[in-house]
């Protein structure tokens, strides 16, 4: 007897499994799952896969992600603890990695997560070659490097995540301030991403004694290029010199100050942040699908960049296609900015050159 398909359905031609744009993610935390959400209503995929070694919360969010396939144009969502399910994906996402736990230092910390990195990236990169990479664990810039060092990949589509979201909070709070959308307001933010810097800090703090606190904390390491900023073409400062100095009257200083601890104000507030670094990745994710060539401020190889002479990832502004990225923004920094760069770049050597890969 026919079952109720075949009565309802002429089958005319064999079914083509093969995915044509494919991106899995590895890690169904708050991270990963507003990232899965937010490609999912960007329509930017055909197959979505999850992987994770919780089980039982990896299929309950591929349930719950299923059982909404009305609302979005992804035709699969596959999950699996076995990494072979990531088989042939143009894209990874990585958000897998530990928190801090009380008591541990800085070192002990960013170890723990690249002994997952080391877990999670040969059999993902076995299994799919030719695929981009954005790590977007924290500490995001060493864990890109990690991330580069042991996939094998070159160094161009192994990209993290960096200062893209502090890029997008510092032009909503210009924006703010200036009663202008975030999208007319243009300036950057690059260097040490904003959560890794704060991790760096922390770490300053346990080490140092009190007095010596309040300086640690007004010595935030991304940098903010106030040269640059500028509504239609306006820059500000030619408006007013003393922007972002002490010395401003108007304090446009403590925006920059607001971007490096808004990650801490929404933890404090909610006990994590997960939907703009979603929307934020999601915006990389489809610059890399569909090509584009838009830049974005991303953490990659800096090494000969500003006297950079380290293997280190930093975020500068990169074009970004479907091979990762495929060039440098050659950004005229001047003399504090590149200093504020290359203390970046000595932070974040200071801590890998210790670590076991």
């Amino acid at each position: 007897m026919s079952s109720l398909k075949d009565q309802l359905i002429a089958n005319l031609v064999a079914e083509d499994k093969s995915s044509q744009c494919k991106i899995t993610i590895a890690g169904v935390g708050a991270v990963g799952i507003a990232c899965a959400v937010t490609i999912l209503l960007k329509d930017l995929v055909d197959e979505l896969a999850l992987v994770d070694v919780a089980e039982d919360k990896l299929k309950g969010e591929t349930m719950d992600l299923q059982h909404g396939s009305l609302f979005f144009s992804t035709s699969k969502i596959i999950s699996g603890k076995d990494y072979k399910i990531s088989a042939n994906s143009k894209l990874v996402m990585v958000t897998a990695g530990a928190r801090q736990q009380e008591g541990e230092s800085r070192l002990a910390l960013v170890q723990h997560n690249v002994n997952i990195m080391k877990s999670i990236i040969p059999p993902i990169a076995h299994r799919s070659p030719d695929c981009t990479m954005l790590i977007v664990s924290n500490p995001v810039d060493i864990l890109t490097y990690v991330v580069w060092k042991i996939s094998g990949l070159p160094a161009t589509p192994v990209i993290g995540s960096g200062c893209n979201l502090d890029s997008a909070r510092f032009r909503y709070l210009i924006g703010e301030k200036l009663g202008v959308h975030p999208t007319s307001c243009h300036g950057w933010i690059i260097g040490e991403h904003g959560d890794s810097s704060d991790l760096e800090l922390m770490g300053i703090l346990l080490s140092q004694p009190p007095e010596c606190w309040n300086y640690c904390c007004v010595q935030p390491h991304p940098v903010a290029l106030w040269s640059g900023v500028n509504v239609a073409g306006v820059p500000l400062k030619s408006l007013n010199p003393e922007l972002g100095t002490d010395s401003d009257k108007e304090q446009w200083k403590s925006v920059h100050k607001q971007v490096v601890e808004s990650a801490y104000e929404v933890i404090k507030l909610k006990g994590s942040t997960s939907w703009a670094i979603g929307l934020s990745v999601t915006n990389l994710v489809g610059s890399v699908l569909k090509n584009l060539s838009k830049v974005h401020p991303v953490s990659t190889l800096v090494k000969g960049l500003h006297g950079i002479k380290e293997e280190i990832f930093l975020s500068v502004p990169c074009i970004l296609g479907q091979n990762g990225v495929s060039d440098i923004v050659k950004v005229n920094l001047n003399s504090q900015e590149e200093a504020l760069f290359k203390r970046s770049a000595e932070t974040l050597w200071n801590v890998q050159k210790d670590l076991k890969i």
